[in-house]
This record gives structure tokens, C-alpha cells and sequence, in this order.
């Protein structure tokens, strides 16, 4: 068996900035903020980190934004990389922070991302840079696509091929809604029904706002070392035990299947690398920009056979206290979403859930958490399990 980095680092500091409507701080004060927050919480100073991986902004006008944040922290790390999968950015770069630190390349790496897309864009502006940062320039673009209308596209698809109601799409963000209303810093804590969620205002058919990820202010920061300068930290560890990547395509025109993605791959790698299967895991914290991302996430990654998420979802399986909780903090749907951040914000719910002590929101006995990220239409994937101890 490949174990590969399985046991070899361990996330040691998790940190949130404060979430929502944030118009007081920049994508860089937001990122500083999670930053200091997550020092705090393994008991670490700048001074120790000698690594730092970010991702991309669409508010700040930094080409080499790696550096700019080194810059803006006070570090001057010998590992240093802005790192671009979309929303799989996270889970890849915790990946490629363990890597760093297994060759030694760096001791401690800072993993942070973060925007002010709330207030330091308009909905339409964000909108319209995504659908040009994703769709093919010359195919796709020109005729006018937005992000909701591709994934529209895979969810009529989707109800076509396994017959899923419109009323268990909708308990995806009734369910996480319902975790987001437990978490002291989500953006949304009002509860809502499936009627809401389906009489809310229409965006690409059959996608409705309620069933379309936030756009917030928001930022996350993890901080990752070897297992053994672990033990030295202040908060209890979460060990990396398996990592795995797939990257299928880039614009939609180009995916071989509407239903079907890489999901299963970079979880078949995971699992292979962590040696433990579907049936192991406690806790998941699944990428949702849009309700139809998490069921067909929950099939890829084999917690249901295909043509099941959507039901899964309406027994109940997912709600803390069921078969597999999934987005328990709430998730890009309710609890915040900016930029690469929404994915960042699983790992920390991860980890926080290894640990412990979080009453209402707890998954009893949560010893075993996987995160999925997934990057631009469903093309890149990366899925991480964490654990409380090693294995």
C-alpha cells in the first residue's frame, strides 16, 4: 500500500476572520486577521512559519499575491507559491504544504485565502469575473454563460438521469442552513424551509438563489507541520492520513459527462493512501456551490451509489446526528463563501470537529473527517481525511 504522507504532518492552527459584510477591511486585512487568529490557536509566532501557499483574488490587484501577503504579514519564508485550482485550491494546497514539509523544503506552512467579494465587488461584478475566469474564451464566453447557468446545465442533466426531485435538491440548503444556524460566525442564521428554498428568486433554471452559494467578505487560515513539532503546539492536532487529486477538464464544453466527474478518483486515492474506505468516516465537510455539487460529491466519493444523494439528504443522513453529517458549520451556502475560502472553511469545520467541544454542532465520537474541494465546473477535485490521532 502507498501511505505515502499519511501520518507525517499535522494541522496545528485553524483560524476564521470575521464573516459576512466585512466593509471596514481589504482581502488582505481579511486574510491577516485569519492568519493571526490560527497563530494564536496553535500558540506559534510569525517567526516560525518558513512557508506560505495562498491562492488568488478578485479584489486585490496583485499579480504575485504569495509575496504581497508575505509582505503584508512581516514573513520572509524560504517556500512561497500562489496556487490557482479553483475552488479545490485548499485541500490542494494542504496537500502540497505536506509535501513541502516531508522533503523538507519548509517546517511550518501557512495555508491562508481570503476576499472582501461582499463589499469590494457588486453580485454582478463577481458574477461576470467568474464566468470570464472560467468559460472558454473563445467558445463559451462570447455566448454569455454564467457559473450558475453551467451548473444548472449539470443539474437538469442530473434530474434527467436519476429522476431527483426538486424537493431534495432543495433539503441541501435547508439542511445546511439548518448547521449554519449552530455556528457562532456564519453569514446566514436564519432558518428556511424546502417551500423557501423553492419559491425563492429563480437564477438558472432550476437553480434558485437559496440553492446558490453566498457571496461574502471572508477569510481562512490553517497552519501545517510534522507530526512530531505537532505534539509542541497549544491545540490538539488534526494528523493529514490520505490526499488525492483529479483534474478532469477545464470548461464544461469539454467534460465527458454531465453527471459524472473526478470526485471518485481523487477519493480513490485518499482513501488508498489513509488505507480506510467510505464506511471509516465520521464527518464531511463537502464543497456546495450549488445544491446539486454535494449530492453528486456524496456518490463520487462512495457514501451512496449514484442516483442517491438527493434522497440521502432527504432522510436526514446528512444533518448532525445522522449517517454522515456533511457541512456541518453550514457550508458555502450558509455559512460564507469568498473566492477559494468556502473550500478552506470545510477544512477548518474539520478540524474543529476532530477536536471537540463544539455542543449543539458536535458529531459525536468524530474521530475521522474528510474534505472535499472541487474547482472551477466540477474540473478539479482534491479530497483530504484528517483524524484526531494517527493511524
Amino acid at each position: 500500500m502507498d501511505t505515502g504522507l499519511r501520518n507525517r504532518v499535522a494541522i496545528v492552527g485553524v483560524g476564521e476572520s470575521d464573516i459576512g459584510k466585512v466593509p471596514h477591511m481589504t482581502g488582505l486585512g481579511l486574510n491577516a486577521q485569519a492568519a493571526r487568529r490560527a497563530l494564536d490557536d496553535a500558540g506559534l509566532k510569525v517567526s516560525d512559519i518558513d512557508g506560505l501557499l495562498t491562492a488568488y483574488s478578485f479584489t486585490e490587484p496583485y499579480f504575485m499575491l504569495g509575496t504581497v501577503l508575505c509582505e503584508y504579514l512581516g514573513l520572509k519564508p524560504r517556500y512561497c507559491s500562489a496556487l490557482i485550482a479553483g475552488g479545490a485550491s485548499p485541500a490542494v494546497m494542504l496537500g502540497h504544504a505536506a509535501a513541502a514539509i516531508a522533503l523538507g523544503l519548509a517546517n511550518t506552512v501557512l495555508v491562508c485565502t481570503g476576499e472582501n467579494r461582499a463589499t469590494g465587488l457588486s453580485r454582478d461584478d463577481a458574477v461576470s469575473a467568474l464566468a470570464a475566469a472560467v468559460g472558454h474564451p473563445y467558445f463559451e464566453f462570447p455566448y454569455g454563460p454564467s457559473i450558475p447557468g453551467c451548473y444548472a446545465l449539470i443539474t437538469r442533466r442530473y434530474m434527467h438521469e436519476y429522476g431527483i426531485t426538486r424537493e431534495q435538491l432543495a433539503q441541501v440548503s435547508v439542511t445546511t442552513r439548518r448547521h449554519a444556524c449552530l455556528h457562532p460566525n456564519s453569514h446566514m442564521k436564519k432558518p428556511i424551509t424546502v417551500a423557501e428554498v423553492i419559491q425563492s428568486k429563480p437564477i438558472a433554471d432550476p437553480l434558485n438563489i437559496l440553492d446558490c452559494c453566498l457571496i461574502s467578505d471572508a477569510a481562512g487560515a490553517f497552519i501545517v507541520t510534522s507530526a512530531e513539532r505537532a505534539r509542541d503546539c497549544k491545540a490538539r492536532p488534526a494528523y493529514l492520513l490520505g490526499v488525492g487529486e483529479r483534474h478532469t477538464h477545464e470548461h464544461i464544453l469539454c467534460a465527458e459527462s454531465l453527471v459524472h466527474f473526478g470526485a471518485t478518483d481523487s477519493s480513490s486515492a485518499a482513501y488508498r493512501m489513509a488505507g480506510l474506505g467510505p464506511e471509516d468516516i465520521d464527518v464531511a465537510e463537502l464543497y456546495d456551490c450549488f445544491s446539486i455539487v454535494p449530492i453528486i460529491e456524496l456518490e463520487e466519493l462512495g457514501f451512496c451509489k449514484a442516483g442517491e444523494g438527493g434522497a440521502f439528504y432527504a432522510a436526514g443522513h446528512a444533518e448532525i446526528g445522522g449517517r454522515l453529517p456533511i457541512n456541518t458549520h453550514g457550508g458555502m451556502l450558509s455559512h460564507a463563501h469568498a473566492g477559494a475560502t468556502g473550500g478552506l472553511l470545510g477544512i477548518i469545520e474539520a478540524v474543529a470537529q476532530l477536536r471537540g467541544g463544539l455542543g449543539p454542532r458536535q458529531v459525536e465520537g468524530a474521530e475521522v473527517a474528510l474534505v472535499h474541494n472541487e474547482g472551477g465546473v466540477l474540473s478539479s477535485h482534491c479530497t483530504v481525511i484528517l483524524a484526531s490521532e494517527q493511524r
